[in-house]
C-alpha cells in the first residue's frame, strides 16, 4: 500500500491543501501512518491529536487517527481547540508527538496539519520524509488504541498560572475560530471587564476572516473598543496561534510592536537576554531591545525556524510580524496567542503604563505592509540570489539571514522568497514618505534587472 500527495501539499512548515481538491481523508490517513511510523522507530508509543473548527476537521481527524493506529501507535484525542492547546498536550501529557488538524487563517475550504515531534518542531526535511515514506509504503503495521480526553480546563488553568496582571477593560475577538471556547473560559478567570466577539466556533467564519494581521479584519474589534471606551483589544487567527491587537485609540499594534512591549517587561526580569524577531520586523524593535539591555537577534521567517532558534540560543522571547509570539519565559516556548494576551495584561501592569501609552510612545515609522507578488516557482530563489550578487558588487549594507535585507540612510528594504508559496515577499520601512518612495524604487530597480515587475498582490 502506497500513497502520493498532491505536489502543492507538503510545505516548509506544515502540510496544507484544499479539501475535496488537493486534500482528502486518504491523505490524512497516510500522514498519520507515516508520522506514527517515525514516532515508533524513534522509540515512541503515543501521539496527541487535536483539530480546529473547520467543517472538514472531524473527518480528517478520524482518518488521521486511523493511520496512527495502523502503524501500531496509540492516539490521544484532545478534540476541538486551538493549535496551542495541542502543543500544551504534547508538552504535558505522556505522548511522543502531536498533530493539529488546522487550516489556520486560510479560507474555509482549506485544511492542513501542524506537527511536533518529541518536543521539537517538525518541518522542512521532516515533512518531505512524510511524502517519501507514503510513496514507498514504508510504514510500520500494528494495532494502536485511541483515548479521548478533555484538557480545555487544564489548558486554561495553565494560561493563568502565576498571573500577575491588573484589571483592565478589554475587547476579545475570536473570529469564530478554534480559540473561542478557550477565550470564554480564560476571560472568566481574569480580573477586569471583558467584552467578547464571535466566540462561537464556526467553520464558515460568518463575521470576518480569522486573520488579525489584515487590518480590515480588526474593524469589529475597533468598533467595540471605541463604543465601550475599552483599554485595548486583542484578536486571534483561525487556530489561535497568532495574535492581533489594537490600543484604546484603535491603533493597530503590529507583531513587532507587541514584541517591544513584551521585551520591556521580560528584560526587567532577565537582563541581557536574547530576543528574537524575524527579518520582516521593524528596525525600531531591534534598536529598542538593545536600548533595554537585551541581545536582539534577527532570524528567518517561519514559526518552526524561530522555535528551533529559541532552543539553540536559550531565548526567553521571540516573535514574528505575522503575530506568532513565543514565550519560553515561564512557558513552553511555542506560539500561543491566548497566552500572549495574558502576557500583554501582565506587561502593562509591570511597566506601569496603559497599552495605549506604550503604543503611543513608539517612534513613528512609515512602512509598507508585507507585499507579496507571484513569480515562477523555479525562479523565486534565483531572483533573490541575483539581487544579492548585484548588491554585493555595489557595496550595499546587506543582511543575508533570510533573503536580502538592505540598510540605507533612508531606512531598510527586504526581498525574500516565500518558503510556502510561489511568491516573493518585499517590505520597506523609512522615517518619512519621501524616503519610503526611494526604498520602493530600489526594490523595483532590482526586480526589473531580474526581469520582474512588482505587480498584483498575491494572497497568503
Amino acid at each position: 500500500m502506497t500513497h502520493n500527495f498532491h505536489s502543492t501539499m507538503l510545505r516548509e512548515y506544515d502540510i496544507r491543501g484544499v479539501v475535496g481538491d488537493t486534500l482528502s481523508d486518504a491523505d490524512a490517513y497516510a500522514i498519520g501512518r507515516s508520522f506514527a511510523t517515525m514516532i515508533r522507530r524513534a522509540g515512541g508509543k503515543c501521539v496527541a491529536v487535536g483539530y480546529d473548527g473547520r467543517l472538514s476537521s472531524p473527518m480528517l481527524a478520524d482518518a488521521l487517527i486511523a493511520g496512527v493506529n495502523a502503524a501500531g501507535v496509540d492516539a490521544l484525542n484532545v478534540g476541538l481547540g486551538p493549535t496551542p492547546m495541542l502543543y500544551y498536550a504534547a508538552s504535558t501529557e505522556d505522548v511522543d508527538g502531536g498533530i493539529q488538524i488546522t487550516g489556520s487563517h486560510n479560507p474555509p475550504d482549506y485544511n492542513g496539519f501542524k506537527m511536533v515531534f518529541q518536543g521539537r518542531p517538525f518541518f522542512g526535511a521532516d515533512i518531505q520524509r512524510i511524502g517519501e515514506m507514503a510513496a514507498a509504503g514504508d510504514w510500520d503495521a500494528g494495532e494502536g488504541s485511541v483515548e479521548s480526553i478533555d484538557i480545555v480546563d487544564a489548558y486554561v488553568d495553565r494560561l493563568v498560572e502565576g498571573f500577575a496582571g491588573g484589571a483592565f477593560r478589554i475587547g476579545w475577538d475570536a473570529g469564530n475560530g478554534a480559540a473561542g471556547t478557550v477565550i470564554e473560559k480564560l476571560t472568566a478567570r481574569l480580573p477586569g471587564e471583558h467584552h467578547l466577539l464571535f466566540t462561537d466556533i464556526d467553520g464558515h467564519f460568518p463575521n470576518h476572516h480569522p486573520d488579525p494581521t489584515e487590518e480590515k479584519n480588526l474593524a469589529d474589534l475597533r468598533k467595540l473598543v471605541a463604543e465601550k471606551s475599552l483599554d485595548f483589544g486583542v484578536a486571534f487567527d483561525g487556530d489561535g496561534d497568532r495574535i492581533g491587537a489594537i490600543d484604546g485609540e484603535g491603533r493597530v499594534i503590529w507583531g513587532d510592536q507587541l514584541l517591544q512591549i513584551y521585551a520591556a517587561a521580560v528584560l526587567r526580569d532577565l537582563p541581557g537576554a536574547t530576543v528574537i524577531a524575524d527579518v520582516k520586523a521593524s528596525q525600531a524593535l531591534f534598536d529598542r531591545v538593545a536600548e533595554l539591555g537585551g541581545q536582539p537577534l534577527m532570524w528567518k521567517t517561519g514559526h518552526s525556524l524561530i522555535k528551533a532558534k529559541m532552543k539553540e540560543t536559550a531565548s526567553p522571547l521571540a516573535g514574528e510580524m505575522s503575530g506568532h509570539i513565543f514565550f519560553a519565559d515561564r512557558y513552553y516556548g511555542y506560539d500561543d496567542a491566548p497566552y500572549a494576551a495574558v502576557r500583554l495584561i501582565e506587561a502593562a501592569t509591570k511597566l506601569g503604563q496603559s497599552v495605549t501609552v506604550l503604543r503611543g510612545s513608539m517612534a513613528p515609522m512609515v512602512n509598507t505592509p508585507e507585499m507579496r507578488f507571484r513569480v515562477d516557482e523555479s525562479r523565486k530563489f534565483a531572483i533573490v540570489d541575483e539581487v544579492l550578487d548585484r548588491l554585493a558588487e555595489s557595496g550595499a549594507q546587506v543582511d543575508r539571514t533570510d533573503g536580502a535585507r538592505v540598510l540605507t540612510d533612508d531606512g531598510w528594504w527586504l526581498l525574500r522568497a516565500s518558503n510556502t508559496q510561489d511568491v516573493l515577499v518585499a517590505r520597506a520601512e523609512a522615517k518619512d514618505e519621501a524616503a519610503l518612495a526611494r526604498l520602493l524604487a530600489a526594490i523595483d530597480e532590482q526586480l526589473a534587472l531580474s526581469g520582474i515587475v512588482r505587480g498584483q498582490q498575491a494572497a497568503h
